[in-house]
């Protein structure tokens, strides 16, 4: 934890951090996060009525209608978009290294753990282009893709456009005589013999023209390969600092003339990326802005444009707390903490610091959370952990994220027509990270209607009504009922979270069960 102790020794400089007067600046004060206004969220289209239904006259809506089939929650393991638990080939020191062992073995014994559904990856920028107008990835890179695509499992990253624990600087070598960086004030506390304590710190002037262009050019190549590829999960947005999560704790200030030209460079730096992550989720971290680089309004701007946001820990600032746990509805949340290993694993009134962690994860209602042991990545340090108390990670992977079905449906019919209403149910912890379609179609293709409902519905309480027409002399029973997922102008299968049987499509064959 003491890499992100922000507040336990520095409270002083974020308090007069605060005070500074903003009037020129887009910085966005702090507020409390529900109910307030990030504008409507995606758009829905074909939007679905959404009722009320009303049996009786004189708002006769869906003359007697009645229940026909009912589903009941289940607890298996989804792989749906959006959601899951995510183990890590690497870190902020690369991949695992395990003497004696092939990297294609360790890594491949990350990728096959059988309860995580996707893979997450954070190399260094020199990892991934060595010269202009080319990427060059790493090896670990190219191997995690392959397994992959044999483990069929999804991937997200992240580019660390600087990492204070390896040696070198973050910029490619053939940037580094064309830009300047600049020595930040302060020491890393700690122990004398790491990288982090003995490396001279540094922080580029991300504001200069060659660093824009580079920077402009690294996304337009890792779009033009990967924005809506269906391997990739989400991205996370390239911030300011250490690791990218937008801060040079502990050291003071940043590398920029004043606050005003370090906000208009990341914005300008995420706007770059949302030209260019058009269909891909980016994913914003809500670290506090202690370096004073424009965090609030990046934060705020990722959200108002329906991306995704993210926290690297949970047990530091309570701001971040509210931020993810209140969030949009429609809006996904990714929580990234370590888990102990056994040797450092401790246990207070009977619950070990791992379940500790879990339990908090489920609290804070998250999409995605990560499985891995911070700087000791390695498949053997997970299974230790599960072998010794499975019960935690079960839970989280059968209550995370979002787990739609229908639990009600009910059966009308109106002017000729035979109509459905399904009310939808939410047993995850977390709302839908976009818009939902419903699908109601025959097997030979020739009844197929539907539409979407409201963004982030439904949620995780209540039950959320929606009505799909047939067409006219259409009898209901027989049709087959899916769930899409829609973020970004993409549409993702969802398989349903109910104990009825579902087809090999993840359809619901409709008839009635009551």
């Amino acid at each position: 934890m003491d890499r992100r102790s922000f507040l336990k020794t520095s409270g002083s400089i974020a308090v007069a951090s605060a005070l500074v007067t903003r009037g020129a600046y887009g910085f966005v004060p702090a507020h409390n996060w529900e109910k307030y206004d990030f504008g409507s969220g995606p758009v829905v289209t074909n939007r679905l009525n959404q009722g009320p239904f009303p049996i009786y006259a004189p708002e006769e809506i869906v003359p007697d209608s009645e229940v026909v089939m009912a589903t009941t929650a289940s607890k298996k393991i989804l792989k749906n978009f959006g959601m899951g638990l995510i183990v890590y080939v690497s870190g902020d020191i690369g991949p695992p290294n395990i003497p004696g062992e092939s990297l294609e073995k360790s890594i491949e014994d990350l990728v096959k753990l059988p309860f995580v559904q996707k893979i997450y990856m954070r190399p260094d920028w020199r990892q991934v282009q060595n010269q202009a107008g080319k990427l060059d990835f790493i090896d670990y890179w190219k191997i995690t893709f392959d397994l992959a695509r044999h483990y069929n499992k999804q991937i997200a990253f992240r580019i660390m456009l600087e990492n204070p624990d390896v040696p070198y600087l973050g910029a490619p070598e053939y940037l580094m005589d064309k830009i300047p960086y600049v020595k930040l004030k302060g020491e890393w506390p700690g122990s004398p013999n790491s990288i982090r304590t003995t490396k001279e710190h540094k922080m580029p002037r991300y504001d200069h023209p060659e660093y824009q262009e580079a920077f402009y050019e690294l996304n337009a190549l890792l779009a033009d390969e990967l924005n809506g590829n269906p391997m990739i999960e989400y991205m996370d947005t390239f911030m300011y600092g250490f690791w990218g999560e937008g801060h040079s704790w502990p050291f003071e200030g940043h590398p920029f003339p004043d606050d005003l030209t370090a906000e208009q460079t990341f914005l300008k730096m995420l706007d770059v990326q949302l030209k260019f992550w058009t269909k891909t989720p980016l994913v914003t971290n809500t670290q506090p802005d202690f370096s004073r680089v424009g965090n609030s309004e990046l934060l705020d701007k990722t959200i108002r444009t329906h991306n995704w946001i993210r926290t690297d820990t949970i047990f530091i600032e309570n701001m971040q707390i509210e931020s993810l746990s209140n969030r949009p509805p429609w809006i996904a949340a990714i929580s990234e903490i370590g888990l102990r290993t056994l040797d450092r694993l401790e246990t207070h009134d009977g619950v070990d610091m791992n379940a500790n962690i879990i339990s908090h994860v489920l609290d804070l209602g998250a999409n995605y959370w990560s499985l891995w042991n911070w700087h000791n990545i390695s498949a053997k340090n997970i299974l230790d952990y599960y072998e010794r108390n499975p019960e935690p990670i079960d839970e989280i992977n059968r209550r995370i994220g979002y787990r739609v079905r229908p639990s009600w449906i009910w059966k009308f019919t109106k002017d000729g027509h035979q109509g459905l209403i399904f009310g939808m149910v939410n047993d995850g912890i977390a709302a839908v990270p976009g818009v939902l379609r419903l699908n109601v179609f025959s097997e030979d293709g020739s009844v197929n209607v539907g539409g979407s409902i409201d963004a982030g519905y439904p949620k995780q309480t209540g039950v959320f009504q929606a009505m799909i027409l047939l067409p006219k002399g259409v009898d209901w029973k027989g049709l087959h009922f899916k769930v899409e997922l829609e973020v970004k102008g993409q549409m993702y299968p969802v398989e349903m979270a109910c104990q009825q049987k579902t087809n090999a499509d993840g359809s619901l064959t409709l008839q009635p069960n009551l």
